[in-house]
């Protein structure tokens, strides 16, 4: 759990948060709170001290503030759920983080909007300090997302193809980038839009196999076998995709941005017994944290992908920061712009 703290008159720094009292419309419940800093705070034998180095907006923040995100936390709430915090100070019992170590939460609903916080040990996850402020920052989600996608629900083998819809979002970037590294084959399809030529190029360039529009994947999706499909769209382009799968081949659902109930290709799903999974990233998480095998699992995801950033293997992610007290004008083209992640920088 955070803790609750008292507020001493001697404290040096303030510490801002951007809290809500109440769900709606972000942009009239959230609010800029100053307070004192943490520094001069005394810490239990388990706590933990941080600051955030930076905080990124994602759709799931702008639902949990409205009341539609399953994760809920206790009102008054900080808002956010991913960012990279460093260690400035550990209690007495604390051996598995140290002063200086780069952390992120273990799991949705901390509050990551903050500059600071003091927590327990167990609520946090080291990771690899050579990672940039801008990957480490929005490690959490997206990339971890296509993994866990990629390497959870089909053994895919070198040569192997997925299938993707929604391929020019966060997580289909991600897909594209990763696959690469596994020696796997995409197809990618995506909406028509003027600068198509523009967007196909740049996915391309992430080691994209093919990029189609809608409608130039459904003149030639009877050619296309493919062992594993990922749905962030739904209606009738989740069909289509499901209908590139070979015998046994599964469909994995992530999202649903047309607001239209996932279809699926009815022949194939008689006759090749395909299956139709969904998969919500902070559920793996919340059960990475009792599994030991998981949590195994997600010490490997972390180093893989950071190495991956690391030796240059990723496109560096587009990323507008912004200040705390620039809150409503963050929020608003967070809303409004899939050109770039916004994200709330504390330092």
């Amino acid at each position: 759990m955070l803790r609750r703290v008292t507020h001493t008159v001697f404290a040096r720094r303030q510490a801002s948060q951007l809290i809500y009292e109440k769900h709606g419309d972000p942009q009239e419940v959230i609010g800029l709170k100053e307070l004192p800093d943490l520094k001069n705070e005394a810490l239990g034998a388990a706590d933990v001290r941080i600051r955030f180095r930076a905080s990124p907006i994602n759709p799931a923040d702008i639902n949990q503030i409205q009341g539609v995100y399953p994760v809920k936390p206790a009102l008054p709430a900080v808002g956010g759920n991913e960012g990279l915090a460093v260690v400035e100070a550990v209690g007495s019992g604390v051996k598995s983080l140290a002063v200086g170590d780069y952390v992120i939460p273990t799991n949705a609903g901390f509050g990551t909007w903050r500059s600071e916080a003091i927590t327990t040990a167990t609520r946090l996850f080291k990771v690899d300090k050579r990672l940039p402020l801008d990957f480490g920052a929005t490690l959490h989600v997206n990339p971890c997302t296509a993994y866990r996608m990629l390497f959870d629900f089909v053994d895919l083998k070198k040569g192997d193809t997925v299938v993707q819809n929604g391929a020019n979002s966060a997580v289909g970037r991600y897909v594209i980038q990763i696959a690469r590294q596994l020696g796997l084959e995409t197809i990618n399809v995506v909406r028509n839009r003027p600068a198509i030529a523009d967007l196909k190029a740049d996915l391309t360039s992430l080691g994209a196999t093919q990029v189609l529009t809608e409608e130039e994947f459904a003149k030639s999706v009877r050619g296309i076998k493919s062992q594993l499909a990922l749905n962030c769209v739904g209606g009738r382009s989740s069909r289509m995709i499901s209908h590139t799968l070979v015998e046994e081949g599964v469909m994995v659902t992530y999202g649903g941005m047309s607001k239209e109930p996932v279809q699926g290709a009815t022949g194939p799903f008689i006759f090749k017994d395909i299956t139709f999974r969904g998969f919500w990233m902070t559920k793996w998480y919340k059960q990475s944290l009792i599994h030991a095998e998981l949590t195994a699992k997600r010490e490997k995801m972390y180093a893989d992908i950071a190495d991956w950033i690391i030796d240059g293997s990723f496109a560096k992610p587009k990323i507008v920061y912004w200040k705390p007290e620039q809150y409503k004008e963050a929020l608003k083209e967070a809303t409004s712009s899939a050109d770039a992640k916004q994200l709330f920088k504390f330092e």
